[in-house]
């Protein structure tokens, strides 16, 4: 097993080093890990903040940062508010596991929705890929760095759509028939909503007051056709 510790030195005491631990680390990475220690660590974390992403046999273990969280919680409300003022149902699932045992494949998304197929999930307690589809929209805050790209693992999961922000340039992806993510100005999800100023919006809730801007983006939703 490979461990690659991120943000800080080992501390030697003697000629021994200290095991590096997620509260003292950002992120850490072991390689050479197999499936089932993979969902062993899943049982282990349960319900803690704990993000765990698996590719292939490497795993990044991570602790978001609040700069992370802060940012995905505004862009939720975004997309939550959306939905309600155009009348669409969506299920939201946060940072719910998502994996392929087939493609040893598996992470959290920083948050995600399903939309089309809201119907589908709606008494879905834990994702099973023989039964649940992947989420329609996922959405990835990159304030943080990561050791393992992303990307492939959402495409192995076949998620049609990516939203990816690092607080100043917002992007959005579809997936292609070769597997492969795209960039668009325009959503698969919300295919009516102005990209490019839906990203104005983003930007501004971490510059000014939330309320002010969840007013004003109300009221530009309410003049959009739909």
């Amino acid at each position: 097993m490979t461990t690659t510790a991120t943000n800080t030195a080992l501390t030697n005491t003697g000629s021994h080093a200290s095991a590096p631990s997620v509260a003292e680390h950002q992120h850490i990475v072991l390689s050479d890990i197999s499936w089932g220690f993979y969902e062993r660590m899943l049982e282990e974390i349960g319900d803690s903040p704990i993000r765990l992403t698996f590719d292939e046999g490497s795993i990044e273990i991570m602790s978001p940062l609040p700069k992370h969280e802060k940012w995905i919680f505004r862009i939720g409300r975004l997309v939550e508010l959306l939905a309600a003022d155009v009348g669409m149902t969506i299920e939201g699932f946060g940072s719910t596991t998502f994996r392929r045992s087939d493609r040893q494949k598996g992470l959290e998304p920083d948050r995600c929705y399903y939309i089309q197929n809201a119907a589908r999930v709606r008494d879905m307690d834990v994702f099973d890929q023989t039964v649940h589809p992947p989420p329609d929209l996922a959405i990835e805050m990159e304030v943080t760095r990561r050791s393992l790209p992303r990307e492939p693992i959402y495409a192995a999961l076949g998620v049609p759509e990516l939203w990816r922000f690092d607080g100043n340039q917002f992007a959005v992806s579809l997936l292609d028939g070769d597997g492969i993510y795209k960039p668009s100005e325009t959503s698969l999800a919300f295919p009516f909503l102005p990209m490019k100023r839906f990203a104005e919006f983003v930007k501004r809730m971490g510059a000014e007051e939330q309320l002010n801007v969840l007013r004003e983006f109300r009221e530009w939703v309410a003049t959009l056709p739909h």
